[in-house]
């Protein structure tokens, strides 16, 4: 395989011209990286010979294993939304092994194995070979997870539990519809909502029921057939993972007092809809949570908690896994695979 220098352009060094210690002909280690350096469609995506990261005050430096996949990287790549324009180097799951602290870190040395969500949106960087980011944005990876599932679960995990759990104080007893459950979040917002001791109703295509109600769904809705809205269901919280007009609607769905998160804005009419109903509105940004990480490894490691791993992709083919994610058809997670 031939890796595209850092200019983004081919045919400069390939794997054979790199000696075996991930060093540079001059000494400097370096790293293989999904790069690119144009936004645009996943032919933008290129392996890239990078300089390797170093740690820096209160840092870690990670040799990744695996690291995950989410919508905001084919955003991202695609648009200009949070980031700077390109060169860039997406992805913020990561799951590997610590090579080396920066200085004053305690909760790690090298050798362990942690996974975690690097600082959403700026510290992205996890489609490498190493990536650095603060100790503090990792947790120990649960035991006995290899590193492909644990590297399904931060970024997605973390906005579930901080939308259900951290926002809307969701309660055993109360009931709650989760837009979307077969999906990334989604699937695991439905496990997150269980073992909290709420009744969960999700919507979804049909043929994706049976693997909600394996996730513990009380209630599943099709949203191509049936209008979601369309019933005297009442419920306290509403998880809404597509915006718009969605968010709009889900208002009419609360009781009163009763929350919904939105991961994407809704319309011009949401704001005003929820004063009406007497309900709050909000949307999440996601944040990198050590106390949320470790809550997360609490669930994993108790059984309460697994990532749907739909599809693996080696790092070199990352443009085809962005190229799959974007058809919207994917069922859970997918995981580009490193070592």
């Amino acid at each position: 395989m031939v890796r595209a220098r850092a200019d983004g352009q081919h045919g400069g060094m390939t794997s054979t011209d790199t000696p075996a210690n991930g060093a540079s002909p001059h000494g400097a280690p370096t790293m293989l990286a999904l790069h690119q350096t144009a936004l645009g469609g996943p032919e933008v995506l290129r392996p890239t010979e990078l300089p390797r990261p170093a740690p820096g005050p209160g840092e870690i430096l990670v040799a990744v294993h695996a690291a995950g996949l989410n919508p905001t990287d084919f955003k991202h790549r695609a648009l200009k939304i949070f980031l700077p324009p390109p060169p860039l180097t997406l992805g913020w799951d990561v799951s590997g092994t610590v090579v080396e602290t920066g200085f004053g870190v305690t909760l790690f040395r090298p050798g362990d194995e942690v996974f975690g969500m690097l600082p959403y949106p700026h510290g992205h960087g996890s489609h490498a070979e190493y990536v650095t980011g603060p100790a503090r944005a990792f947790a120990a990876k649960p035991a006995g997870t290899d590193h492909v599932q644990a590297a399904a679960l931060p970024l997605a995990a973390l906005t579930a539990w901080q939308a259900l759990v951290d926002t809307a104080g969701l309660r055993a007893g109360q009931r709650v519809l989760i837009h979307a459950a077969a999906g990334g979040v989604g699937h695991l917002a439905v496990q997150i909502a269980k073992e909290r001791g709420a009744h969960v109703t999700g919507t979804a295509s049909a043929p994706k029921h049976a693997f909600l109600r394996e996730l513990g769904a009380d209630a599943c809705v099709d949203y191509r057939s049936a209008d979601f809205t369309d019933t005297e269901e009442r419920y306290d919280v509403v998880l809404d993972t597509l915006g718009g007009e969605t968010a709009t609607r889900s208002v009419g769905v609360l009781r009163p007092g009763g929350i919904v998160v939105s991961l994407l804005p809704g319309d011009a009419h949401t704001g005003a809809a929820a004063e009406r109903a007497g309900v709050r509105a909000v949307v999440l940004l996601v944040e990198h949570d050590h106390a949320g990480m470790r809550a997360i490894a609490d669930l994993v490691e108790r059984g309460s908690l697994r990532a749907h791993v739909s599809g693996t992709f080696p790092l070199a083919e990352g443009a085809r896994a962005h190229a799959e994610g974007e058809t919207g058809r994917t069922t859970g997670k997918l995981v580009l695979t490193v070592r």
